[in-house]
Formats: C-alpha cells, structure tokens, sequence
C-alpha cells in the first residue's frame, strides 16, 4: 500500500533526515518492506542471480582423507540449481541497505575415492550477507558499492551414488567450499546489484509527456539516504514545454510525516505543482457573442451591463449584441492548506461593441480573480486536479462609456465563466499530472492528504 501526501504547501511522503538539506521538487519515503520486496522481485522473482549463478564451476576438491584412508579427489564441481531462495533488508541508518540472501546451493561433479569413482551431489545451506552503499552521485545517477560481503554456512548433505561415503570426506567437502564460495558468490551478487541499479535509476530519471503540453523530467537530486525507518529519496521535477524552455520552480529542504505502517510516501512541493498548472492551463483568449443560445451566463451578463450604460450612449445600445472576450492574465497558483487545495486563477472579462468600420469600443474591462476548489485523486499513476468554482472577486479595470459601479455583475460573471471557462480549464487538467513509478513501485490503495 502507497500514500500520497499533500500536506501544507505540498504533497509529502516521508520522513527527512534532520541533517538533510536538498533543494528538490518531489520527495520520497520507502519502507524497508518495500524495499526488500523490490530487491527480491528483481534479483529473486526476475532469476537474475539465478542466470548469473548458472554454471558456476568450483576449484577441485583434494583430500588425504576418505573411505579407509584413501585420496579424494573432487573434480568438475558446478552449480546445478538454486533451491529456496530468499531476501531480507535490513536499513542501516546513514551507512546503506544490508541485504542478505538465503539459499540451498546444488552442486554436482565427479569424487574418486581411492580406486573408485562416483557421482557425487552436493546440497549446502548458504547465507551471504553484502552492505550496499549509494556513492559518486552525478547528474542522477549513482554508484551501488559492496562494502563488506561474507557468507555463512549452514547444513551440507553429501550423496554418491554408491552410498559410500566416510565423515572425513563431508568435513573436507566443507572446508574447501567454505575457503572457495564466498570469493565466487559475492562477485555474481555484485554484478545483479549493479544491474538492478541500473533498472530502478531508470525508473528515478525519466522523461514524462504532460499530454501535448510538454513534459516533466524527473530526475535523482541527491545520494539516497537511509534510516532504520525509510530509505530517503529527493528528485527533482524538470517542467518544459514542447519546443520551449524550462518553466522555473523554487525549491526548499522540508520534513516530511512518518510512514505510518505505508509501503511509501510521495510528497509534491507547492512550487512545483503551480509550474505544472503552469504548462497545462494554457487556454487561449476566447471571444463569442451574447446570444442566449449560446451561454445563458454571457446572455444576463449583457443585459445587466446594457443597465449600467449612460442613457447617451447610442453606439452602445446597437441592434448587435455585446460581445464578450475571457482572457487568462497572470500564472495560476496552487495553495494547499489543512485538508483543502485551491487554484486561484485570474481571467480578464472584456465586454466591446467592434463598430462598424471603427475602433472597438469597450464598454467594460473586469478582473476576476477565482479561488477554484480542486477535488485531488490519482488514477493509472497520474495526479488529477477537477476544479470548481468557490469564489470570485471583481473589479474594474476600465470602461470607456463611464461604468463605475460593477456589484451588480459578480453572479453573472461567475455564472458566465463557470460555463464558459471552467470546462475549458478541467479539460486541460484531464490529462494528469504523471508521477514517477518510484523504483518500479505502483501507486495503488493510495490515501491522499492535503
């Protein structure tokens, strides 16, 4: 189960490190539960260790010891199968992810003892335990080093085929494996750590279309970081129109809430949120004439405008209907407080008479600033925004036949852009925001909280 956390000026997932001071627009708390099931699903479940282990050929085996004091000799020893494999994580605080793998290794070759040769199959419990650390961030990427890796060893079954088999040879058997293995196993655990690295930065650097609009690169802002609780990631959230520049968005350190017995927390700051809103409400200035069959809205709009004109105004009062162009002024912006999220957005309401053969004549030039309730759900990985309207505050801009007192037009103004602009605007945001699929992780039984 993952949350996604809205939480006072931005969406949150986590717990930050005191010390920790990253500039970056989305942050990240994974469980150590989570974790080791991403471990094991790409090292375990995907037979990445297995396809490394396969044929893995062990040094020969000599001994003075054996049935009735005879020479052993074990030749052509190789891994036959991984049996019962299993992961566990354990996260160490400042330092990285202990991981450790338990299996039932199968080994097979040829054993002469004395005069006599024998198949013999080998079943040995083993336990190898690596210290992964993230190191060398640059431009997203980071290296996974193996600090310190040992294996310990536990039951071993001997068989041969004949059955003859002396307390000597098992003892000899497992010395020189426990003297041989750990120098061969660690090696392939390294190499499917390295390759899984590669596989989950992938899925924490990665470009993303927002729709036609352009698109959101996300990208590793700093080193991971660890504690017995979390493993801590910051990204960062590059928003760029389709043949444009990058829209700039401040970002700020912050601490996140704990994870509440959660797989993960995604957390989006404020800043970034508005440069996305930014790229996607892009609506481009709308004209239409005041008809009732059009909007019922543009068409009260008119006649309460036509009762504030002076009664000299004759131009005014043509038998052509009013004309009405919604012009967006300014960035929306995105304010998110305790349980509530807003989208203020400012629209330019002007009402004209185009003359003929004349100048256009404004009758009046309104600024409405909207405090738009956003309804937050995510669906198929996307963040998705509804919006309706909550309030509307007006004033006057200009007006070129002497309008001064506008109390009057607030509810149909509000009634002519809840049905002219906000279907337009929600239609922009239909697209979703898209969120990163955190180290494969899906966003699924997510909780949002603002």
């Amino acid at each position: 189960m993952t949350m996604l956390k809205l939480f006072g000026i931005v969406f949150f997932c986590g717990l930050l490190s005191p010390s920790q001071e990253v500039l970056s627009g989305l942050s990240c708390a994974v469980s150590p539960r989570a974790v080791q099931n991403v471990l094991s699903d790409a090292i375990l479940q995907n037979g990445l260790l297995q396809q490394h282990l396969q044929g893995l050929v062990l040094p020969n085996i000599m001994g003075d010891g054996g049935l009735l004091n005879s020479p052993t000799s074990i030749t052509g020893l190789h891994l036959v199968k991984v049996w019962l494999p299993e992961l566990s994580v354990v996260l160490l605080s400042g330092i990285g992810v202990q991981l450790t793998i338990t299996a039932k290794l199968e080994l097979r070759g040829n054993c002469l003892i004395g005069l006599l040769s024998d198949l013999i199959d080998i079943l040995l419990d083993v336990s190898i335990t690596a210290n992964i650390k993230c190191t060398n961030f640059e431009s997203g990427t980071v290296q996974v080093v193996i600090e310190d890796c040992f294996c310990i060893f536990g039951a071993i079954n001997i068989n041969l085929l004949s059955g003859l088999l002396s307390v000597s040879v098992n003892d000899i058997v497992l010395n020189q494996l426990k003297a041989t293995l750990p120098s061969l196993l660690c090696p392939v655990v390294d190499i499917a750590l390295n390759i899984v690295n590669i596989q989950l930065l992938g899925t924490l650097n990665a470009v993303i279309p927002v729709g036609t609009a352009g698109t959101i690169h996300y990208q590793l802002a700093s080193l991971p970081f660890t504690s017995g609780l979390f493993l801590g990631l910051d990204l960062d959230g590059a928003v760029k129109k389709v043949g444009g520049s990058i829209i700039p968005h401040d970002s700020s350190a912050s601490a996140l809430p704990p994870l509440l017995g959660k797989s993960m927390i995604l957390g989006l700051r404020q800043s970034f949120l508005n440069a996305i809103l930014s790229l996607l409400i892009q609506i481009p200035p709308r004209t239409f004439t005041c008809t009732p069959e059009i909007f019922s809205g543009a068409s009260q709009l008119q006649e309460a405008v036509l009762n504030l004109i002076p009664a000299g105004c004759s131009t005014c009062r043509g038998t052509s209907p009013l004309s009405i162009k919604l012009t967006l002024s300014g960035n929306p912006l995105i304010l998110l407080e305790e349980s509530k999220a807003t989208v203020e957005l400012s629209v330019m309401i002007q009402v004209f008479v185009q003359q003929l053969g004349g100048p256009t004549l404004n009758i009046l030039l309104l600024k409405a600033d909207l405090g738009l309730n956003a309804q937050v759900s995510i669906a198929e990985g996307r963040l998705l925004l509804e919006l309706s309207l909550g309030s509307t505050s007006l004033s006057l801009e200009s007006s070129d036949v002497g309008i001064s007192n506008i109390l009057n037009l607030k509810p149909h103004c509000s009634s002519l852009l809840t049905e002219t602009l906000l279907p337009h605007v929600n239609g922009a945001l239909h697209v979703g925001i898209p969120l990163p699929k955190v180290l494969g992780i899906p966003l699924i039984n997510v909780n949002i909280r603002i």
